[in-house]
């Protein structure tokens, strides 16, 4: 959706601080061209709009107490305004999808936020050197999450982690882990910011990387492209291991203390098959080969294409690079 906007008339309406906040998320959401209702037909007297998907948070504008008049077109994907009135009983928000018009009613509206552990989850939409495509994919959902909900939403360690989207050696300009056409450039991509840097500097002095330290150094005071495109070389070279281990095993580490999905009747059967993949990555290490288990999850609170799937992801040392084998169990 393009040229979205919302018009908000306060008719002697008093806003409290949530309601605030939701209605900013609100504008943001139109801005950015998406407007998704879970279903337009209420559910415990709520509507649900989808704010933000992905693996480390499902969040939505909920809409209380709640009635949607007129018709809702699901398919739509054309430009999109909406117009805000309220009074002391009720709002009403109007939305145009071209000459299709719908009004949601409600009395309050808020947030709903659910946070989830996305440590050992991936994703293999791009092919080559997916390890890497992983910390990239996690890097963004992490930053997504800090600037769509909020600092508060994450922990310390995620924090610093953000930092990286502005890391071209290891964003989406060396390491895309979605197909090109899905990519929403920034501008001047290949500009490092300096916080990027000194998180990749502190992981390369704590793996004791000196290569990486001095090439950080070199690229702090270089920031151009051709040193980017080296450092995402060395990334991927068997020398620096331990480096890229760390960052791994960092986001395993970021999100343990947030709760796994939970599939209801489906849980016992997906944890055999992760029981499965372990057993399997035993077995491997008794014959000195390395591997993680990886999954593949849906969404919990809205229903998507993706289905659930384990994987192991079998560590190659080349003579100079380091690969993965991807073994998919179910």
């Amino acid at each position: 959706m393009e040229n979205q906007s919302i018009d908000v008339t306060n008719e002697n309406t008093e806003y409290e601080q949530e309601e605030l906040e939701t209605l900013y998320n609100l504008e943001r959401l139109l801005e950015s061209g998406q407007f998704e209702l879970v279903s337009d037909k209420p559910e415990n007297g709520k509507i649900r709009l989808i704010y933000i998907m992905n693996d480390a948070v499902e969040s939505f504008i909920v809409f209380d107490n709640a009635r949607l008049t007129g018709t809702y077109d699901s398919k739509f994907e054309g430009s999109v305004t909406a117009s805000l009135t309220g009074n002391e009983k009720e709002y009403v928000m109007v939305v145009h999808q071209n000459e299709s018009v719908f009004s949601i009613f409600f009395q309050k509206m808020y947030m709903e936020n659910h946070l989830y552990n996305y440590g050992k989850i991936g994703h293999f939409w791009v092919k080559g050197y997916e390890y890497l495509r992983n910390i990239e994919y996690k890097i963004a959902i992490v930053r997504d999450k800090r600037e769509y909900l909020g600092e508060e939403y994450c922990n310390n360690q995620e924090l610093k982690l953000a930092h990286l989207s502005d890391f071209p050696p290891l964003n989406y300009c060396c390491y895309p882990s979605v197909p090109q056409k899905y990519i929403v450039p920034k501008d001047d991509p290949w500009t490092p910011s300096n916080e990027a840097i000194q998180v990749m500097y502190d992981m390369a002095e704590l793996t004791r990387d000196r290569k990486m330290q001095r090439m950080l150094k070199f690229y702090k005071n270089h920031p151009e492209k051709c040193v980017a495109k080296i450092i995402a070389s060395m990334l991927h070279r068997n020398s620096h291991k331990e480096l890229v281990d760390y960052l791994v095993n960092i986001f395993v580490k970021a999100s343990e203390n947030y709760p796994v999905r939970n599939f209801g009747k489906e849980n016992e059967k997906l944890e055999k098959y992760i029981k499965k993949a372990e057993q399997l990555k035993e077995e491997l290490s008794k014959d000195g080969i390395e591997a993680s288990v990886i999954t593949e999850e849906p969404f919990v609170e809205v229903k998507d294409s993706i289905e659930f799937k384990v994987y192991l992801m079998i560590w190659k040392k080349g003579v100079l690079n380091r690969k993965v084998e991807l073994r998919r169990i179910v």
